[in-house]
């Protein structure tokens, strides 16, 4: 059973906004996630960090510009999830803008492994004859990779935003806005975001030798489509900065001045790009671009991204709904298996869950885990047995539990039971000796019990309390929804009691309601529910606009009922 917490308001600086103009409501729910002045909530690109804050991007503007003003080869090496798809295609489209010869290639999860390998590094060298190679969101921990690439002759740009470990590769030109000793203040970029950082110095850099001016530099601002996609598609944090790349981006496509591509997968989800929204992004547009990655090949997926014309990218759009209805049947298949494992540990006597099977398909383990950890919100590992005999794993975490530190104090502590890992502080993968599955159980369950205490295992759904019904209305609604919400800045949710007025099943799924409090009625909607209400409930929920038959109605989302 979830714990309902009310999120604290700092009620001076909800006050500050209020006098600075901003509706009591959203100043409340600002004030409760950090926001602490007007400013912070303006989403026009004057207010975006400047690029000359993040260490080294100087140095691979100036690589980047020697490079193709020598017309020498450029290779971008991506990765196969959608922040890596939408950071290559942004890369290629990029440089090309600047005359620069470049070419790429993704990685096959199945053939390749994650980043930057000497077997990629060879093949960059040999298929595309590379001087300069390029990595967008890896790169980090491909010391070897790296390594062979200097090794034939290449430059090494690595363009990242993964947690470094203790080695990283050397004589290269990293940027990364989480390497040690870079200023830059956001660190929450995406890697479509650090390349697209990078383009920004690289077209200073050539005004700076006069290759452009102001008037005729190539117009980075359509490139904002593909950073839009690629930040909400990896969940980091929306910090400011974020928010203005996230708003800058939806901006272009609501008007329609998008690429063929996202266009493309906008009508095969039937969405809307004149209404598109981070929900849009992150919930339909991206799955079927992470799909190819998980199930085939991520090339499908920048193709259709790089389509210059509406009916090749239709083409690829087709191909990548088929993947992820596909991924949707495998991970549902695999899914019902995990959970009667996870299920068989007894998890409410454990502080983490870790389960394998060598048939699990590699391409959803990271699902499946999102699925167990959601079910028993229990930091959680899913393993499968690649190709080497190996046990290869994806783990998902919960609050007050950085699973990449937690595989770092492990690898330290537990010699030679992780082979290799990476990630953030909720997401992480690696891969251990079959043999040593017991061992790492063992040793992550320890780590996790000195970290968490028990209320922490507890799912905690955090509200904005209570709503006036004086603001329960389309307007409302309509202000909330022109903001930028997201991971790290969770879109709101309020709690309150009503009375149950009428409620039935609709499609035998979901939970269809009258309500009333305070005199007034109002539609709502439980999805995912078969049971019936009490006459009075308390409940958290969300306030939203239902479009039906041309009709507009203002509709509740019930997030949960207090038990």
């Amino acid at each position: 059973m979830s714990r309902i917490e009310q999120r604290p308001v700092p009620a001076n600086v909800c006050l500050q906004l209020e006098q600075a103009g901003i509706h009591p409501v959203l100043a409340r729910i600002l004030s409760a996630r950090g926001i602490s002045a007007k400013e912070e909530l303006e989403n026009s690109f004057s207010y975006l960090i400047p690029p000359n804050q993040m260490l080294n991007l100087d140095k691979a503007a100036a690589l980047l510009a020697d490079t193709i003003l020598a017309g020498r080869k450029m290779t971008v090496i991506a990765d196969y999830d959608c922040d890596g798809a939408t950071a290559c295609a942004a890369a290629v489209l990029g440089i090309r803008m600047f005359g620069g010869d470049i070419d790429y290639i993704v990685p096959n999860r199945f053939d390749n492994g994650y980043g930057l390998t000497p077997a990629l590094a060879e093949q960059a060298f040999r298929l595309h004859q590379t001087e300069v190679l390029i990595t967008v969101d890896n790169g980090i921990a491909s010391v070897e990779g790296a390594a062979k690439a200097i090794a034939l002759g290449m430059q090494v740009l690595i363009t990242d935003h993964h947690l470094p470990g203790e080695n990283i590769p050397k004589d290269c030109i990293i940027v990364n806005p989480n390497q040690k000793g870079c200023p830059f203040p956001s660190k929450n970029l995406a890697g479509v975001g650090v390349i697209f950082y990078i383009l920004l110095g690289l077209r200073a850099e050539l005004r700076r030798r006069n290759r452009f001016s102001k008037t005729n530099q190539p117009h980075l601002d359509t490139l904002l489509d593909l950073v839009a996609l690629g930040t909400v598609a990896d969940i980091v944090p929306l910090d400011h900065n974020n928010r203005i790349l996230v708003s800058q981006g939806l901006k272009r496509i609501r008007e329609g001045i998008t690429r063929p591509g996202i266009s493309a997968l906008f009508r095969i989800a039937g969405r809307n790009c004149q209404q598109a929204t981070p929900t849009d992004l992150g919930f339909a547009i991206a799955p079927r671009l992470n799909a190819a990655g998980r199930l085939s090949d991520m090339t499908i997926g920048v193709e259709c991204l790089l389509s210059k014309e509406m009916e090749t990218a239709l083409e690829y759009a087709h191909h990548l709904d088929t993947f992820n209805l596909n991924r949707r049947q495998l991970e549902a298949s695999i899914k019902q298996d995990a959970l009667t494992k996870a299920a068989a540990l007894q998890p409410a006597g454990h502080y983490t869950i870790c389960i394998a099977s060598g048939t699990w398909h590699q391409g959803v383990i990271g699902l499946v885990a999102t699925r167990i950890r959601e079910h028993y919100h229990r930091p959680t590992i899913v393993f499968t047995e690649d190709e080497h005999g190996n046990l290869q794993g994806s783990g998902r975490s919960i609050p007050n539990l950085h699973i990449r530190d937690a595989l770092a104090h492990i690898a330290e502590h537990f010699p030679g039971i992780i082979l290799k890992f990476g990630g953030h502080a909720m997401a992480a993968g690696l891969t251990i000796a079959k043999d040593s599955f017991q061992r790492f159980c063992d040793a992550f369950e320890q780590y996790s019990q000195r970290q968490l205490d028990s209320r922490q295992l507890e799912p905690v759904i955090e509200t904005d309390g209570s709503l006036d019904t004086r603001y329960l209305t389309e307007e409302l609604v309509t202000l909330l929804d022109r903001q930028i919400w997201g991971a790290g800045f969770p879109p709101p949710l309020f709690y309150d009691e009503f009375t149950v007025k009428s409620q039935r099943i609709l499609k035998d799924a979901h939970l269809k309601l009258i309500l009333e409090r305070n005199g007034r009625s109002y539609e709502a909607i439980q999805f995912q529910n078969k049971s019936l209400l009490p006459d009075t409930i308390r409940l958290a929920y969300r306030p939203a606009l239902n479009t039906f038959n041309n009709q507009t109605t203002l509709q509740l989302y019930i997030e949960t009922v207090e038990g």
